[in-house]
């Protein structure tokens, strides 16, 4: 199973662990020891063989924290007394064989299917789209990494007057430059000293850097092009990458990481359409949080406003919480009175049930579904929630790591949350 999932991708394991024989023959020594020492009056202790195998033996190479609540869910769903009851199966077909030859043994693994189902894993039976759209990608990436990078002596058009044109284009649809002053002057007027505000110039200012250098670095392609200028080793980089539909190095160090050139351009578009909006017309009613470089400095300054909202709150007691609204992007007219309305965010392994408000199972091979639009506020409790709550992560894009996790979210669910830890479900900012 630990090993099954990893194809999967992060649909199965944050993190793909190098799992092995020795982790397994590990548990089955201490299975061994514990049994050999147990009481036969007390019985098996299902919480030490929960632990041992979920925190120390498997969960000793586990490093993210999802992965871990993944890992001690398994053991909690299938290390119990319920092991023993005849009605007990891993998954319809995969029951715990009860055998008394050993012929009888490997007749039962020959009578086992050659291909799982991915719903033996827990994950929904989507997941397979998943793993074979992840190999094709694979596949077409290596086939362009080895394309040759010179030009070929053939007819029609060459790389460089293709990547020319593109530069063109892409500098024609720049967005202008920020005035420092003018910037300032709005930030004044709206309240330079709220904390929402003092996000929103930094997230402006990281937005002209990237502007900048784009600016400045297909400029400067056009130059070496035509021969003005030589070619860098950073303008020969951005050459080969446009002309891949891929984001030059030097630009995705100041900015972010996209499947393609042109996804990456229309973010860059729709990102900078959005803090000229909020600096130059006001506040937007809904916030598009794919659109920033720091979510999670928007969500702790979005902490900070409403903790200086309400005398003696202090923000070490105020934590984030959460409602998801029935309506879409288009349908709110006004802002909320606290806190936040964030769209855009995608449900991975699993839907939304709008209706009713809960989690519910994903519609066959519809891998993502966006979410209506998501209200999160904060309140003074540091109380723990309500266990019957799925905790979600978000994350910024679909490979689920530390550095793009953002925060998590508190979604309702009539079946047990142990049902969407097994699913891999989270929301993602970004699909592509």
């Amino acid at each position: 199973m630990q090993q099954e999932r990893r194809k999967f991708g992060p649909l199965g394991w944050n993190i793909p662990y190098e799992f092995n024989s020795a982790d397994f023959s590990a548990s089955i020594q201490f299975i061994q020891n514990h049994l050999d020492e147990c009481d036969i009056k007390k019985g098996v202790s299902w919480s030490t063989v929960r632990y041992m195998i979920g925190e120390v033996q498997y969960g000793g190479r586990v490093t993210d924290d999802f992965d871990k609540r993944l890992l001690n869910c398994f053991a909690r769903v299938w290390f119990s007394e319920k092991m023993f009851e005849p009605s007990f199966c891993f998954y319809t077909g995969y029951k715990i064989p009860v055998c008394k030859t050993l012929d009888q043994y490997f007749e039962f693994i020959q009578s086992l299917p050659s291909l799982d189902n991915p719903e033996v894993f827990g994950l929904h039976p989507n997941a397979d789209i998943t793993y074979q759209s992840n190999t094709a990608s694979d596949v077409l990436e290596t086939i362009t990494n080895i394309q040759p990078k010179e030009s070929g002596g053939g007819v029609g058009e060459t790389r460089e007057a293709i990547v020319y044109r593109l530069s063109e284009d892409m500098l024609s649809k720049l967005p202008p430059d920020y005035v420092p002053h003018e910037v300032k002057a709005r930030l004044i007027k709206m309240g330079h000293l709220n904390s929402m505000n003092i996000f929103l110039r930094q997230e402006i200012d990281r937005m002209q850097r990237v502007i900048s250098i784009l600016r400045t670095s297909l400029s400067d392609l056009k130059l070496a092009i035509e021969g003005t200028i030589i070619m860098s080793e950073n303008l020969r980089d951005a050459l080969d990458n446009m002309y891949d539909a891929r984001i030059p190095q030097l630009w995705k160090r100041v900015s972010w990481d996209s499947s393609t050139l042109g996804f990456w351009f229309t973010e860059l578009l729709e990102r900078n359409a959005q803090f000229a909006t909020w600096i130059f017309e006001g506040r937007p009613n809904v916030f598009w949080m794919t659109g920033f470089f720091n979510p999670q400095g928007f969500l702790t300054a979005m902490r900070q406003e409403v903790t200086r909202a309400h005398k003696g709150w202090a923000l070490d007691t105020v934590t984030i919480h959460n409602d998801v609204l029935r309506q879409t992007k288009e349908e709110i007219t006004t802002p909320p009175v606290e806190g936040v309305y964030i769209y855009g965010l995608y449900m991975d392994g699993a839907s939304w049930d709008r209706r009713n408000g809960k989690l519910t199972e994903s519609t066959p091979k519809v891998l993502f579904m966006q979410l209506p639009v998501l209200h999160i506020f904060a309140i003074n409790s540091t109380a723990p929630k309500d266990p019957k709550l799925y905790v979600c992560p978000i994350y910024k894009k679909p490979r689920r790591t530390d550095l793009t996790f953002i925060t998590v979210v508190y979604l309702r669910t009539l079946l047990s949350p142990d049902h969407w830890i097994l699913r891999g479900v989270a929301l993602l900012c970004d699909i592509k």
